[in-house]
């Protein structure tokens, strides 16, 4: 028997697990998955958008809109942070780090200081704003590669039932 051809490629893993850490989000507008991977292919840390250890998802805000201290802006740690954050004292020179959105500057910034050496992502869509136009600043002058995600997958599927498994 020969070995299966229809697995997914390393991208799409680190991306579907970035994805999936995303569901774990209290946010209910944004949910954001980050996945931060070793030059050998392995996990180092994984985050997701959500308020900071201590401060209650149920007592902090997660509005959009109004008053700045009454949303959730200045209270929500990015994906990206809580990964690079959640890491336990691996050196993450070098490594790359899955995100399903562009990062901000602000997360662009940890992930340059850092080290990690290559962002891989899903979708641009804030690519007009400041924000993300500082972001490939950075990274443009601190070296740091940017690339989109090459995958033909649209969706892909996890099954609890015991009789997939």
């Amino acid at each position: 028997m020969a070995k299966r051809t229809d697995y997914i490629s390393w991208d799409e893993y680190f991306m579907g697990i970035a994805l999936l850490a995303a569901k774990r989000s209290k946010d209910p507008s944004t949910q954001v998955g980050a996945c931060i991977v070793s030059e050998q292919n392995k996990i180092i840390s994984v985050g997701y958008n959500g308020m900071p250890i201590g401060c209650s998802d149920d007592e902090f805000p997660w509005e959009r809109e109004g008053n700045p201290l009454e949303t959730k802006y200045p209270y929500v740690c990015h994906a990206e942070l809580n990964a690079i954050l959640n890491n336990v004292g691996f050196n993450l020179a070098g490594c790359k780090i899955y995100v399903p959105l562009f990062p901000c500057n602000e997360c662009s910034k940890a992930i340059i200081q850092s080290g990690i050496r290559e962002v891989i992502y899903i979708s641009d869509k804030y690519a007009a704003t400041d924000s993300v136009k500082a972001s490939k600043k950075m990274m443009d002058h601190a070296g740091v590669k940017y690339r989109i995600l090459s995958t033909d997958i649209e969706e892909l599927r996890l099954s609890y039932r015991t009789e997939d498994i």
